[in-house]
């Protein structure tokens, strides 16, 4: 394989599969107001958080994790700024204590945090602002979860001088570089010592919350309640569950961390869990179920790279997707069977709506992953939805293309109205 395809993609897997606690874009917003606090180097007097409509979308639905049930951007915020350690980035409130969330709840009465709308920006685009005195400080995120493009204090640009502490988050990666066919060529050839750590972490995390969000009721249980009652569920059927109580114990206010896929938790649990769920099913060879992530993960960010960050197009459906054509590697099925898998999911589900993150979010990742794994076995059966049925076209790469711009373009003005629906205008 090329050794410049072959790097992009693996520096494609090491920028994608980072640690985050809790739904990204609270804890984005968190990020922000602690660096922002890092920046000021005081406890501030009052604090305005100015975000996209995406983000406040996917804010208001959903328990800011280590709040003690809170909801909210202002709850992000404040407690980004009381208790968040920047350092530890999309981790930023692993270390909130009592003591932070009892601050916290007294700041948010105190009116210590304004929240205000910004339009005609980046869908994902968050600015805080902090006042001490005559001092201020100013931390702006744009386009990914932890990329700082602007941080000032007292109107004054600092980021060369904290470069060192603040890890800005440089796109190295041609994500236009990825094709199927090359993303199945890179999993056959990358070296098993240098994806290793990357993909670990993200079947030791993911598989860790799934598994607390089976053992205790969080959320609408949609995990729990595929199970009920079934005393020996399906490998398909256990792979959905698994996959819908990991987003349910996230998006309720589970503070175990996740490794996430194209910015999202829901889209890293949703693209990782099935295949390990089939892999230990057919008790395949660890090598076998790390290169199958590869393909998994990628050919995600694949379709999420015509997508893009946030929009009106549910995320999981690209990456139930992805988990589809990981189990369809992991059980050698050919290359034709994964095309017409990707085929059939996209054209029956692609498009579902997001409106904003928050229960409901298990279920739809069920419904995503019923689907791609239905796609699937019409793939066995050599059946996929023909050239000018819809989207379709001839050619997988095309297809794919198809519904990217569908979600990117012709879904704006979707993602426009479900934003004025959910703030009442």
């Amino acid at each position: 394989m090329d050794r410049e395809l072959y790097q992009n993609h693996l520096e494609l897997l090491k920028e994608e599969l980072v640690v985050a606690l809790g739904c990204t874009e609270p804890i984005a917003i968190a990020y922000a107001a602690a660096r922002a606090r890092q920046v000021l180097g005081e406890m501030p007097e009052h604090c305005t958080v100015h975000c996209s409509g995406n983000i406040v979308k996917n804010v208001m639905g959903v328990t800011v994790p280590n709040s003690g049930g809170l909801r909210g951007i202002d709850v992000a915020a404040v407690l980004g700024i009381v208790g968040g350690d920047a350092e530890r980035e999309l981790a930023v409130l692993e270390g909130i204590t009592d003591s932070h969330r009892e601050q916290v709840r007294q700041l948010l009465q105190e009116g210590f945090c304004t929240c205000k709308l910004i339009e005609n920006v980046a869908t994902l685009y968050i600015v805080v602002e902090l006042n001490a005195g005559a001092h201020t400080a100013l931390v702006e995120i744009q386009n990914t979860h932890k990329n700082i493009t602007r941080m000032e204090k007292d109107g004054v640009s600092v980021m060369e001088q904290t470069v060192s502490s603040c890890q800005q988050e440089e796109k190295t990666c041609d994500r236009s570089l990825l094709t199927v066919d090359n993303v199945l060529e890179f999993a056959d050839a990358v070296s098993l010592e240098e994806i290793e750590p990357i993909i670990t972490p993200q079947i030791e995390h993911n598989m860790a919350i799934c598994k607390e969000g089976l053992e205790h009721p969080y959320g609408a249980e949609v995990g729990r309640i595929l199970l009920d009652g079934n005393k020996s569920p399906t490998v398909g059927l256990r792979a959905r569950a698994y996959a819908a109580a990991g987003s349910d114990a996230r998006m309720n206010g589970c503070p175990m961390p996740v490794v996430i896929n194209s910015g999202s938790g829901n889209q890293g649990i949703t693209v990782s869990v099935p295949v390990v769920i089939y892999a230990e099913d057919r008790n395949l060879p660890r090598e076998k179920l790390l290169r199958a992530l590869v393909v998994a993960n990628l050919i995600s960010v694949h379709q999420k790279s015509y997508i893009g960050s946030l929009s009106a197009y549910c995320g999981v459906v690209s990456a139930a997707c992805g988990a589809a054509c990981g189990i369809c590697y992991l059980l050698d099925h050919p290359k034709s069977v994964l095309y017409d898998t990707i085929t059939n999911t996209i054209a029956t589900v692609g498009g579902m709506v997001c409106d904003g993150a928050k229960s409901s979010c298990a279920a739809k990742i069920s419904t995503a992953l019923q689907t791609a794994l239905l796609g699937m076995k019409m793939g066995v059966h050599d059946r996929s939805f023909q050239p000018g049925e819809g989207l379709v076209k001839e050619d997988v790469e095309e297809t794919i293309s198809n519904f990217g711009r569908m979600g990117r373009v012709g879904m704006k003005s979707t993602d426009h109205e479900i934003l004025n629906i959910m703030l009442g205008n």
